[in-house]
């Protein structure tokens, strides 16, 4: 079903051999040779959550920020409601917006859940700032790829002497990954947490941003016409917004996304009185009869004062059904 390439992510070292035949669809598929520690599924789990500020007890001396420099008191057992959440959801990838860092994902995941059996550990971390997007994965990834370096225009936006306002301050925040479920299902994942704020300067900033994502999965899908996305994350964009559903693309569009919690009414922000959306799980056309019916929605297994504590978002759980449907 696709052609994958090589690469060692983190402790993962996935090895390709000659290509073989898919009688599905006939497109090639590179034999895979799975990592000791891995079962293939046939169904998974992905979870996006932003944990608003998760951060550490250690100073990064190369970041200067009041909140990462010195951790609130109360991280300690912010730390231990996480991990009840995280258990009970039971997540085979966990999306993470507003943590710190890989590192201490892998930590906290030893420490906290070790029998949920997380692997592969994965960010773009940012040089200059402290909360980032972070994967924690049980299933094998390959290809990973960000957008860090990357300039996007903040459309319709000028600079003082007239020139087109351009920003790479948080393209870190958008990365991309092969998901390998099983020999004949992958998926690209993508996690995001988009610019936030309201008003036109931080719409266009954010109708950049999407533009570069949709750019680069439509030359993904120009090599491959059937390749799935699921794109989840804090987009900090509501369901009828124009940067939100730019990203969707229009009935003519050649790549296209679902929401599919579009006119349910459903809310995950703020955890204590939501009354908006700006989380979003959001399969494209190819990958939406894959995903579980009416499995897309908010978790929220504690009272909203106990979930705001932990963050001031809801996280948003998803079940794929891991074969071409």
């Amino acid at each position: 079903m696709r052609l994958f390439s090589c690469l060692l992510v983190s402790a993962l070292a996935i090895s390709c051999t000659q290509p073989s035949t898919n009688s599905d669809n006939n497109t090639t598929l590179s034999d895979l040779t799975w990592p000791a520690w891995y079962t293939p599924k046939d169904t998974i789990r992905v979870m996006s959550w932003n944990v608003e500020h998760f951060v550490d007890d250690f100073d990064n001396p190369y970041i200067d920020n009041r909140r990462e420099n010195n951790p609130p008191d109360n991280m300690d057992e912010r730390r231990i409601q996480f991990a009840e959440v995280v258990k009970l959801a039971d997540p085979d990838i966990l999306v993470l917006q507003e943590f710190e860092s890989s590192s201490y994902a892998q930590v906290l995941a030893e420490e906290y859940f070790p029998e949920m059996g997380y692997q592969v550990f994965g960010s773009q971390e940012s040089d200059d700032w402290y909360m980032n997007v972070v994967f924690l994965s049980r299933v094998p990834m390959g290809i990973f790829y960000g957008y860090a370096v990357s300039n996007t225009p903040i459309i319709g936006q000028t600079n003082d002497d007239g020139s087109q306002a351009m920003q790479t301050f948080i393209n870190n925040r958008m990365w991309s990954v092969d998901v390998l479920v099983n020999e004949n299902y992958d998926f690209n994942l993508t996690g995001v947490h988009l610019k936030a704020g309201r008003g036109e300067r931080n719409e266009y900033w954010r109708l950049g941003m999407i533009n570069l994502m949709r750019n680069q999965f439509s030359k993904i899908k120009a090599l491959d016409s059937d390749q799935n996305f699921l794109v989840v994350g804090d987009f900090n964009a509501t369901p009828d917004s124009h940067e939100f559903q730019s990203f969707l693309g229009d009935s003519a569009a050649s790549l296209r996304f679902i929401d599919p919690l579009a006119g349910t009414g459903i809310f995950s922000h703020p955890a204590d009185s939501v009354f908006w959306r700006i989380d979003h799980i959001i399969p494209n056309e190819d990958m939406m009869p894959e995903v579980v019916p009416n499995s897309v929605q908010v978790f929220t297994p504690f009272s909203p004062d106990s979930m705001d504590f932990i963050a001031d978002h809801l996280p948003l759980l998803v079940d794929i059904v891991a074969s071409e449907q």
